[in-house]
Parts: C-alpha cells; structure tokens; sequence
C-alpha cells in the first residue's frame, strides 16, 4: 500500500495479495525436500534450487493470474468464511441490526443471480439519468462529489489520514486519481503493449456503452472522450517513484490557499457534498495535479464531462450488475491486464466484498473458528525475540553516529505491535444491509466507509483500528504510528507452523515480522519519528551513509530482468527491498539467539540455518502469468518473488556461510558491493 491509504493510515505491506483460489495445497512436511531441485547448486539460483520441483509442477487455476504461498494459504482462509457466509445467510432469526444479520442479507443478495440477472443495468439508471441532466460545471463538481459518496474516486482521490508531520491529528487528504486503468503510464508509454492496452480499453468502453443502448458510432466516441480526460490526468500525475516520497507529497493547506490553488473547483461545494460539514485544512499530495484539475474546469467540455461521469458509475458497478457486464469488465480488468483465464466463482467475489466492506464483522467470527490464544502468544513471542535482535543490529551497526542509534533505538522501543484481530471491533451499527437489493448494499458499504473516514477528521488518532482484516494474509508497517500489524490470516502455514522445528518459522514468520520492523527503517518509513510524524532524526552524515547504502540496493534490482526486457525498478521497490533484507537479517540473528546452548539436528539433512533460508524462499514459491508479472513490474512496489528469494540473500554472508558458497556460484557477491544496511554482516 502506496502514499495515501484513504479511511486508514500511511502503511506498507509485505505483499499484495489478489483474489485467491483452490484448496490448500497438502504439504506432508513443513520443508518437504520434493519441491526442490538438488540438479541446481544453491549458490547459483537458490530459488530454483529451493522451490524448482515445486515450480515445475504447478498449474496456475483459470480464475488465477498467479499461484503461490499466499494464494494457498488464502484459499484455506476463504474456505472458512463461505462456511462462516453460508450459515449466516441461511439463519433467518438473527436479530435486526447484528452482524450476523448484516454478513448473511450481504450474501444472500449477492448470490441471488436470478434477481441481478433480471434487473440489468437497472440498479445504475437513476445515476445515469442524474448525469444526464447536468446543464453546467457546477453541477458536474456536485456529481462529482456525489460519486465519491459511493466509492468511485472521480477525477480525484480524497479521504482522511493522519498529518504526516503532526500524527495526533487527522486531517483531509487529497491526492491525484480518476484514471480507468491502473497507471499514468498505461496512457503515455508507447511500447506494444501498452498502445495494445489503450485499445483494449476503448474497446472495453465502447462495449459497455453499447451495453446501456449506445448505438456503435456513439459508443465509440464516447470511449476516445473519456480517454482524452483521463490521458490528460494521466500526464499531470507523478509516478509510482515520485508519490514513494513522503516529504515532497506532503503540502498542508488551509482552505483558502487550497481554492487559490484550484480556484475553478469550488472545494467547500464538494467537502460539504461528501459529508464534510466544517471544512478545514487538508493535505494535498500532488499540487500540480490539481492545476490541471484546474484547468480542465473551464475547457473541458461539459458533454466530455458527463461521459466521463458517467463511466465512473459503469465501469466501477459492473462487477455488481448482470453477468454481460461481469463479463466486459473482467474481459479487460481481468483478462488483458493479468492474463486471468476465468471468472472467479460468484461466491468467492461476493466474499471478497464481504470482506471489503464488513471484515471485522466476518472477522471476529473467523478468529473464534481458526485462530487459537496459543497461536497469538507465539507470535507475540517471536516478535519481541525479532524486536531485540533489531536492537542488536542497530547496536553493532558501524556507519550509525552514536545520537542516530539512540534515536533509532527510541523509535524501535516506541513500536506498537498488533496481532491476530482488533481489541475493539469496528461498529457497523449505521450501515443499514438488507435482502433487497445487492447493489444497495454495496452503495450502503461505500457510503459507510466514506462517512466512516470523514467522521475521523479533528478527533483524536483512534489507535486501536486496523487497516487489514483479522482473515487477511498479509502484514503491515504503519509510518504514521509507528506500528506492526500481523492479522490471524497469515499466522498459519507455511508461515507459521506449530509442528515446525524454529528454523522453518523464523525463515517464515520472523523473516515476515522483521520485514515490518525494518519498515521503520527504510528509505522512507526512516523519515518518521518515534512518534509518527515525518521528521528527520538522523544526522546529515549518517543519513548519507544510509543513502549511499540504500542506492547499492536498488542498483541490484534494476539489474534484474523480470520478463522479457522489463527491469525490476529498483526505486520503486526499494522500501520493500530494504525490509525483506533487513527482515531477514534480524530474523536469522533471533534464530541464531534462540538455538543458543542447544545442540540441534539436521533434518533431512538440511541444518537449521539452512532450513532457514529455505522456509524464506517457501514462503515466496510462486507461478505467475506473463500479464500479471508485467502489471507487477509497472505498478507495484514490491518485486517479483524470485528476487524476494535470491535478491536479498547475497547480500548476507550467512546465506553464504549456510550453503558453503564459494566466489564461483552465480549470486555470490563480493563483499565490497554487498547492501549492508540493517545486516551488519
């Protein structure tokens, strides 16, 4: 998760994970040596080495882009909640108002294909005609905020967040947006693909527009307008790169010099339209942006506006609409841009909103069911043995000045850590759900959320809240409050194995731990304080020394090739990068800590620090369609998972030492050009 994180917080990931699908595969072993390939030599590919076997055999389902350890381990998660959704959605005596009631009315509309099929696009037509009756740019800007209302992000992005230099305050947010595909530079760059890309789009629009009664010849001028909006949005935006930094997408403004700004878009109009009754300061991450929004007021015409508004409204619906609209938008979204053979199942996307809009309320049922008090004692365990091995490697670290370890170590000691679920779950009371109308309920969601983050604007930072719910495989690091976050999800295998020797779960869950922890230390979660707040504590030296560190890093990514000629970007993904190195170094350190006085075996064959390395690369095994790998390299900040495997091991000599590399393996580095930043070794 990216510069803003609207309703939430600034966070980072360890992973994004889509929609998952099939069983959990059947492992009998925690590191089962069948999934490897022994014909290659660890210090030549380590990820082939370590997961070949499995590669080799592995088929990607239709309905998937990829295929992996998350999605395996999501898909055992999935399975629990439709158990959770169909019982909930048969009980017809839960009371008026409960969560119960709200997750089973949620699902049952949602599977009631009969009524959706009959309806058309019936549920979207009283927006549609609202559109059409705009006589004026004001009207256009009431529609616009409107449309934010119920989710669909028109022109622009906004929400609320914690100020970034001031992180007891929640302020508005402001950021760039409106764009229909997934990148400003799925519109400018003119390699094959991409000019492929933008005519699919206008194919995809014009289809849809045919759809609602367009006949082709306006269909298709409707496509080439909205493409012509959202191409010029798409040039005033800044990069993926650009919007990584925090200090330069940080521009606190007062109303006043907000309209001096963008005077054309009559802000207290659009804030009072959304629900934001007493307008006050806002952060407005991209200025330039808003220039253009600007501009685009007073010459934009008013009939390119309405098509415009309009597409928000479809092409954000259809997943909600009858199938011959499913079916066009996941044709593009789906198919053209990862590759995605088939539609997921209907209930596996009904869940996947469930989740979206009530996943604490789905949630706290989930926990009961799958995630035991042991298992959160655990992994609260590992995360204070990581915690004390990152203040080991702060201590020993030798290009740190004695005041920036003392902050640093301040910063670690002020860490929140979070695990399994919420301690106050999320009160859905004022989201009205019923089994009337599937769309209505999505709206409903969406108009909750919304309120849900305005209603946080000027009131104190709610520290208990999460921003992942509990079923969630994944993690997160929170810049703004300086926090870690571990969901049940993915407190499970492979990750997290009770049975399993401590080598496999500190290659596994305390690699992922350390990776959240190192968060806080890289080349931007490093600009916050102990406090959250973005300001610098390190010394002008030091800082340096950490820059010329993290620039070593980032030229090794670029270096790697990920499909055809498309480099990994290694600026793009160097906070990731940052944390899985350094989580992997805290996290060997916490295993060498814990094996301390013990005499422990080989299993298989495999030492415990190899077993280590090897549970790292388990976790990242993965298949992936060609489309979805190129979507990644452009869009993502996170690298592809065999250089989450073989990218940060060579620069470890413990990973050397393991396998008892020579000079002569293809990934063995010299030490002169090794990344050493949180690996002090």
């Amino acid at each position: 998760m990216k510069y803003f994180v609207y309703h939430l917080f600034i966070l980072t990931a360890i992973v994004i994970a889509g929609a998952m699908g099939q069983e959990m595969s059947k492992q009998s072993k925690p590191l089962d040596p069948k999934n490897m390939d022994l014909s290659v030599k660890p210090c030549d590919d380590f990820n082939q080495y370590a997961n070949g076997t499995w590669m080799k055999n592995a088929t990607i389902p239709p309905a998937f882009s990829q295929w992996g350890s998350f999605t395996e381990l999501d898909e055992h998660n999935t399975d629990v909640l439709h158990g959770i959704l169909k019982d909930a959605a048969k009980d017809r005596t839960a009371p008026e108002g409960s969560n119960r009631q709200k997750i089973g009315d949620f699902y049952a509309t949602g599977m009631d294909s009969a009524t959706i099929e009959s309806l058309g696009w019936k549920p979207v037509e009283g927006d549609l005609k609202q559109i059409d009756g705009l006589s004026d740019i004001a009207g256009v800007q009431s529609e616009i905020a409107r449309l934010h209302i119920y989710g669909r992000g028109a022109l622009f992005n906004f929400g609320s967040g914690q100020d970034a230099k001031n992180s007891s305050e929640v302020i508005g947010q402001l950021g760039q947006g409106g764009l229909g595909m997934p990148d400003r530079d799925y519109y400018l760059a003119n390699d094959k693909k991409s000019v492929k890309l933008r005519e699919d789009y206008i194919s995809y629009m014009t289809a849809m527009f045919k759809l609602i009664g367009y006949d082709d010849a306006k269909a298709a001028a409707a496509g080439q307008s909205i493409m012509t909006v959202e191409t010029r949005l798409a040039k005033a935006a800044r990069t993926r790169v650009e919007r990584r930094d925090a200090e330069k997408n940080y521009h606190r403004m007062t109303q006043k010099e907000l309209s001096a700004l963008a005077p054309s878009f009559e802000w207290n109009r659009f804030f009072v339209g959304v629900g934001w009754a007493n307008p006050g300061d806002v952060n407005v991450g991209q200025p330039e942006f808003f220039k253009t929004v600007d501009s685009m007021m007073t010459d934009v015409p008013l009939d390119s506006w309405k098509q415009y508004l309009r597409w928000r409204v479809l092409d954000g619906s259809a997943p909600y609409l009858s199938s011959v609209f499913v079916n066009e938008h996941f044709k593009f979204h789906g198919i053209a841009l990862t590759g995605t053979k088939e539609l997921q199942p209907r209930w596996k996307r009904i869940k996947n909103v469930i989740d979206g809009m009530l996943g604490e309320a789905l949630g706290e049922v989930y926990v009961a069911k799958a995630f035991p008090p042991q298992a959160k004692a655990r992994a609260l365990e590992m995360v204070n043995n990581l915690k004390e091995a990152m203040r080991e490697h702060i201590k020993k670290n030798e290009w740190m000045d004695d005041s920036t370890k003392e902050a640093a170590l301040k910063k670690l000691d002020a860490f929140t850590v979070k695990i399994g679920y919420p301690d106050k779950w999320r009160d859905y009371s004022t989201m009205h759900i019923g089994r009337s109308s599937f769309l209505e309920n999505i709206r409903r969601g969406e108009e909750f959320s919304t309120q849900f983050s305005i209603n946080k604007i000027g009131k104190p930072v709610d520290k208990t809240e999460w921003g992942m719910s509990p079923p969630t495989v994944n993690a997160y690091y929170s810049s703004t409050r300086n926090e870690i976050v571990f969901p049940a999800g993915i407190l499970q295998p492979p990750f997290f194995d009770f049975n399993a020797d401590d080598a496999v779960n500190y290659g596994g869950m305390g690699a992922v731990i350390g990776h959240e922890i190192s968060h806080g230390f890289d080349d931007q979660g490093s600009k916050f304080d102990a406090d959250g707040n973005l300001k610098m504590w390190w010394t002008e030296k030091t800082r340096k020394k950490f820059e010329e560190r993290t620039a070593i890093l980032a030229k090794e990514f670029d270096g790697f090739v990920a499909i055809d000629t498309m480099h990994v970007n290694g600026k793009l993904t160097l906070g990731e990068n940052i944390g899985d190195l350094g989580g992997l170094a805290i996290a060997f350190t916490a295993l060498e800590n814990s094996l301390k006085g013990k005499d422990v075996a080989a299993i298989d064959g495999f030492s415990p620090e190899q077993r280590f390395f090897l549970s790292w690369a388990q976790v990242w095994r993965r298949v992936v369609r060609p489309e979805q790998l190129q979507l990644q390299v452009k869009t993502d900040s996170h690298s592809p998972a065999n250089f989450r495997v073989n990218g940060p091991i060579v620069n470890l000599q413990a990973f050397y030492d393991a396998f008892h590399c020579d000079q002569q393996g293809k990934l063995f580095l010299p030490q002169e050009k090794r990344a050493m930043i949180w690996n002090y070794r």
